[in-house]
């Protein structure tokens, strides 16, 4: 969930394959170059910031993953070598600067991770100086920029991916529904600025308190907000983790009935899997990587393993790959913001991403609906950037 990737940052300029990650095409982008020049002849030093060392379980559990994809992507290259230098940052933002700063010292030529925004943020602008590319594995955009970029999916690219095929369905008139935290606030703007930029309407907007009792005293003027604004869909912010179950099971008590009206998630709603038997969710929407990519990706990893990678240990395979096929090209600038940002990016371990000059991205999603408590694929995810599902 969103959660699991901030810790929010501010300072700089403003996560998954294919057996291989492959470049796609180059092309140049407008704007200054960041990034250093390696020799694409010899191995390439890149380090991997993971947050490891903080003795939380699941910190230690997600490092491990992270590195493991690491070295699964390195292993499947051909033609170019990684020299990967692995530091833990504990998740804490100052020692993530000092590792960075350490690893550049090392001679690291760009950096993957670290996963935690304000980590992130801290290590950009420990090396910014250095013209040293970071691509960390958050998907905050608040931290993007210079030479910080984002792998982590968006809730850009999923509000925008719903909202499009809505209006493609003729269920375009939206009605945005949001908890009041930083978290979901973010997930309304996206939404807004999704339907902004497409043929959607905004049929309006309704908030609720993150508690129990905030939700039930709010859903009777919510419903009634919905049902006189017109909306054919309700976009919810909220996940399977904090809201949905509820608002699930309450909307339709109080005559928003998804059978009437197009309910889409912008998290997902099928973890975990037991989300899915929710009653008030069937017949939803909600977007995920290309399942076929991710499942060969995830029994690739196990097989190796003996255990199924962390929901973002894709993002660490798909930089290493994309560094790999950079590199492969035998240009010096393999590793500049100039490379990195092709406009025809890469096929990666959920499918098609690309980075952009602001340092966001893009990203191919599918679009699931719940059938009978299972996730079907009603659109599948794009293939190539420039039709449909963008």
């Amino acid at each position: 969930m969103f959660s699991v990737f901030t810790r929010t940052r501010k300072a700089l300029g403003a996560v998954t394959a294919s057996l291989t990650l492959t470049a796609l095409a180059a092309c140049g982008i407008q704007g200054p170059q960041t990034g250093q020049n390696i020799n694409p002849g010899k191995p390439i030093p890149v380090a991997l910031l993971v947050p490891g060392g903080s003795g939380s379980a699941n910190d230690a559990s997600l490092a491990a993953s992270l590195e493991n994809a690491a070295r699964m992507a390195m292993s499947e290259l051909s033609g170019v070598e990684i020299d990967l230098r692995v530091y833990n940052t504990a998740g804490n933002p100052t020692i993530a600067a000092n590792k960075a700063a350490e690893a550049v010292q090392d001679g690291a030529k760009i950096i993957l991770g670290p996963v935690f925004a304000q980590s992130a943020n801290s290590a950009g602008l420990a090396v910014a100086s250095r013209n040293v590319n970071v691509l960390s594995f958050s998907n905050n955009p608040d931290i993007a920029g210079g030479n910080v970029f984002v792998l982590g999916n968006t809730f850009q690219n999923t509000a925008n991916r719903l909202v499009r095929y809505a209006a493609r369905s003729g269920k375009g008139r939206i009605m945005i529904l949001n908890g009041n935290d930083q978290a979901e606030n973010k997930g309304r703007a996206a939404i807004e600025s999704a339907i902004a930029n497409s043929s959607a309407t905004l049929a309006g907007t309704a908030s609720y308190e993150l508690t129990q009792n905030g939700i039930v005293n709010a859903l009777p003027t919510i419903s009634s907000k919905v049902k006189s604004s017109g909306a054919q869909s309700v976009f919810i912010t909220s996940g399977t983790s904090g809201a949905l179950p509820f608002l699930a099971g309450l909307l339709p008590e109080n005559g928003v009935s998804p059978a009437t009206t197009q309910f889409i998630g912008l998290q997902r709603w099928d973890i975990p899997a037991n989300a899915l038997a929710l009653p008030g969710i069937q017949g939803g929407w909600f977007a995920l990587p290309d399942p076929g990519l991710s499942n060969r990706f995830a029994s690739r990893y196990r097989a190796q393993y003996g255990a199924a990678p962390h929901p973002i240990a894709g993002l660490a395979y798909d930089g290493i790959a994309a560094i790999g096929a950079l590199a492969k090209s035998g240009r010096s600038n393999a590793l500049t913001s100039t490379a990195l940002t092709q406009s025809q990016g890469f096929v990666g371990v959920n499918g098609i991403f690309r980075l952009l000059p602001n340092g966001t991205n893009q990203r191919g999603l599918a679009i699931a609906q719940i059938q009978n408590n299972q996730a079907v694929v009603i659109d599948p995810a794009p293939r190539s950037f420039g039709g449909a599902g963008f």
